[in-house]
């Protein structure tokens, strides 16, 4: 498992750690291999009965790592893109899932919560989804999702705008369960999956299995990934990448609008 990624099992609580600070914990495609296997060994492990998502430093991630989004877009990007597998293991999962998110989480960041079953929020917490912003669409079935959960209205107004939401809001809308103070943010996660991890897992496993439509959900995820991947060889898509690398504002003006 790559440094970026810690794993740890304790009392049925095996804890995952995205930790590249020094890029702002930016998901490579070789994290994501590494958060798809721990979430693998999560849901086969009979040990496990708790999964818990949290992040070092002061924001949970930046999201993709844009360079990779960018090497993409010209068509070098790895063979097998990583991500997919990620996505697909959160959404069949069946292991109960709790998120511990601190400072900003863009795109992936906020969009795997929904696949995540208890979510606790540092009151300085924000979630972004600027996908529409870097010329792509979402993913990780939240175009299902998220209007699913908080309507339509306001998950256009997330992908639209990119704007981001604090914590009150996203409770008050349905996206977290919590808050808490960033210096109790990691010891209240942790007191929630051990709760959770002291249930009958048998019992939690058949809940969850109740709750959500994996099959609905990995197919809404296939077409998102399709249109992505259209999207991410867009001249629209060049011209974000582009820009953010020269840190000036997109000019979309003069690119096709399909």
């Amino acid at each position: 498992m790559t440094q970026a990624i810690k794993a740890a099992l304790s009392d049925g609580v095996l804890t995952i750690t995205i930790s590249r600070t020094d890029r702002k914990n930016a998901l490579t495609n070789e994290m994501y291999g590494a958060l798809a296997d721990a979430v693998a060994r999560a849901d086969e492990d009979e040990g496990v009965r708790a999964l818990l998502i949290q992040a070092d430093g002061d924001l949970f991630t930046a999201g993709n790592d844009i360079g990779e989004f960018a090497a993409q877009s010209t068509g070098n990007g790895p063979e097998e893109q990583h991500v997919e597998r990620f996505l697909r293991r959160l959404a069949t999962a069946t292991v109960p899932i709790v998120a511990a998110v601190q400072g900003k989480a863009v795109g992936v960041g906020t969009t795997m919560l929904l696949h995540c079953d208890y979510v606790l929020l540092s009151d300085d917490a924000q979630l972004i989804t600027p996908f529409v912003n870097l010329a792509l669409v979402p993913e990780a079935a939240s175009s299902l999702l998220l209007p699913l959960r908080i309507g339509h209205v306001r998950a256009f107004d997330m992908f639209a705008l990119g704007d981001p939401v604090c914590a009150d809001d996203a409770v008050a809308w349905g996206i977290a369960n919590k808050k808490t103070s960033a210096s109790e943010l990691r010891a209240e996660a942790a007191k929630i999956a051990a709760k959770i991890a002291a249930r009958p897992a048998g019992s939690l496993t058949a809940m969850k299995r109740l709750m959500r439509d994996a099959a609905m959900i990995v197919a809404q995820i296939d077409n998102e990934s399709a249109i992505f991947a259209d999207r991410l060889a867009s001249a629209e898509a060049r011209e974000a990448f582009s820009a953010f690398a020269e840190k000036r504002k997109p000019d979309f003006t003069k690119t096709a609008h399909v």
